[in-house]
């Protein structure tokens, strides 16, 4: 039986971070496309060379043209100018929407049938660009979002409960940028333990506004986007899919009507499986979570209103 075929758009430290992860697991044969000649082909070899030493057994290949994915089951969108030191997620999106409108007409020509990935910035603005372009059912265009704005929640709950990070659970919510993302406290458990029981309001608001700049502290330290956390979120989408394992994950998706919502993309809990989103779930926000989330989803708008789609 054949294995299944991932390709990644983009051959950057992100998209080859996921082809990693995605390879150490064996969920898939893996494609890494790019435009610079060499670069996806000699980052699939040097990542291809590590399966005797890391235990995998799938391919992995790079191209600079389409032909190589046909027929994939999943394409990963990374393609796409990364933010630098001072920048926003935001201020990506004409160069962005631009280079993610080639992307999706070669992908959706190649693999009909393929659930699309969005990770490119400004993600939400970009995963509405991609819905509307790519032309496939809301369940098959998928933006990271909250995949990775979530890991990092729990990562930061963790290191200040002082407890094993697999036993946190916590979501994040809404626009995927640093001043509009919404973590939800409210909802974050310690092994089914609400985390108010041990955490004061001061100190679970210091770990919510570490969240939102999660990515803008590791591009101020590094002077570069982060990679490795990302690529693990994608892995992390992709491996749902892929085994139809029905993984409650945020991610950004198109909304009609699910949270008073309609006609954007912004991140919600939902239910993954082998058709992509199998669900949306609806929270049952308060009042305050509510309106934080209004004004993420106002803050999306914003971005699509100078976006032509």
């Amino acid at each position: 039986m054949a294995r299944p075929k991932v390709s990644i758009i983009g051959a950057g430290t992100v998209g080859t971070a996921a082809a990693h992860w995605i390879a150490s697991r064996q969920l898939a044969d893996v494609v890494l496309v790019d435009v610079i000649e060499g670069l996806p082909q000699g980052k699939a070899l040097d990542l291809q060379q590590a399966g005797p030493i890391a235990g995998f057994n799938v391919r992995v290949t790079g191209s600079t043209d389409y032909g190589p994915t046909a027929g994939s089951a999943v394409v990963v969108i990374t393609a796409g100018i990364a933010r630098k030191p001072g920048m926003t997620r935001e201020q990506l999106i004409d160069t962005n929407a631009g280079i993610v409108r080639g992307v999706v007409e070669q992908v959706t020509r190649t693999s009909p049938d393929a659930v699309l990935i969005v990770v490119t910035n400004p993600l939400d603005a970009i995963t509405y660009l991609t819905y509307r372009a790519a032309g496939l059912p809301r369940e098959r265009v998928i933006g990271e979002s909250g995949a990775l704005d979530s890991t990092r929640f729990r990562t930061f709950l963790a290191l200040e409960l002082g407890v094993a990070v697999e036993d946190v659970h916590a979501l994040v919510i809404g626009a995927h940028t640093d001043t509009d993302m919404v973590p939800l406290p409210r909802f974050a458990t310690v092994r089914g333990i609400p985390v108010s029981h041990f955490l004061s309001p001061a100190q679970l608001e210091a770990v919510v506004a570490r969240t939102r700049r999660g990515g803008a502290e590791i591009t101020e330290l590094m002077k570069a986007s982060a990679f490795t956390a990302p690529g693990a979120a994608i892995c992390e989408m992709v491996e749902a899919v892929l085994r139809d394992s029905r993984r409650v994950i945020p991610c950004c998706v198109y909304l009609d009507g699910e949270y008073g919502q309609r006609d954007v993309c912004v991140g919600v809990p939902v239910v993954l499986g082998a058709r992509g989103v199998e669900r949306i779930i609806e929270l049952p926000l308060d009042e305050a979570e509510r309106r934080a989330f209004e004004a993420s989803v106002g803050a999306v708008r914003a971005m699509l209103a100078g976006l032509t789609v």
